[in-house]
């Protein structure tokens, strides 16, 4: 089995398992996360290639992280995730791409997300589940963060904060590469 024939199992066993705890049909989850039932079916059975937004979309709807869904059982207590082998979840037109590295465990779960934009890449997020809150740190080049349709321009070495409950972007910026750390911090339960 392929690694991305296995990490897609590890998402459909996730998606089901959430799915049941939460007791939802398919029909009311995809109604909920605006997914298709012949999708979730297809996800469900470890069919298909989900993408972020609609792992985003389903995260939120069951009230777990995106990794939550990714990932299977912690083995270690001091786990190291090397960039390059964490398949991109979003890749833009450009060759820019966000990899989430992994999530911290516990009651209130930490995404920890690396990006690279290309100048002029968007990468457009719908608002997650309320209390949920956003950092993003540029390490290198620029970027726009919109915010409720608010632009604010960040450069290397700047960190923004945001409540991730309304809808926001992330914008290349400049004429070179922008590299940041972005964290998403589920409210407690997540």
């Amino acid at each position: 089995m392929s690694e991305a024939e296995a990490a897609l199992r590890t998402v459909a066993t996730n998606v089901k398992a959430a799915r049941a705890r939460a007791g939802l049909s398919l029909d009311e989850l995809g109604r909920r996360a605006s997914v298709s039932k012949g999708a979730l079916v297809g996800l469900e059975k470890a069919q298909g290639n989900p993408n972020l937004a609609t792992l985003v979309r389903l995260a939120d709807t069951l009230g777990v992280s995106v990794s939550a869904l990714m990932e299977g059982a912690a083995e270690d207590r001091v786990r190291v995730v090397t960039a390059e082998t964490v398949a991109p979840l979003w890749t833009g037109e450009h060759g820019g791409e966000a990899r989430l590295m992994l999530t911290t465990p516990g009651p209130a779960p930490v995404e920890v997300w690396r990006w690279r934009l290309e100048p002029g890449e968007v990468y457009t997020s719908h608002p997650h589940q309320a209390a949920v809150q956003e950092t993003v740190s540029v390490m290198s080049g620029a970027m726009v963060l919109v915010v409720d349709g608010t632009e604010h321009a960040l450069e290397a070495g700047q960190t923004a904060t945001f409540g991730g409950d309304v809808p926001h972007a992330y914008r290349g910026a400049g004429t070179g590469t922008c590299t940041l750390v972005m964290t998403v911090h589920l409210p407690p339960g997540a």
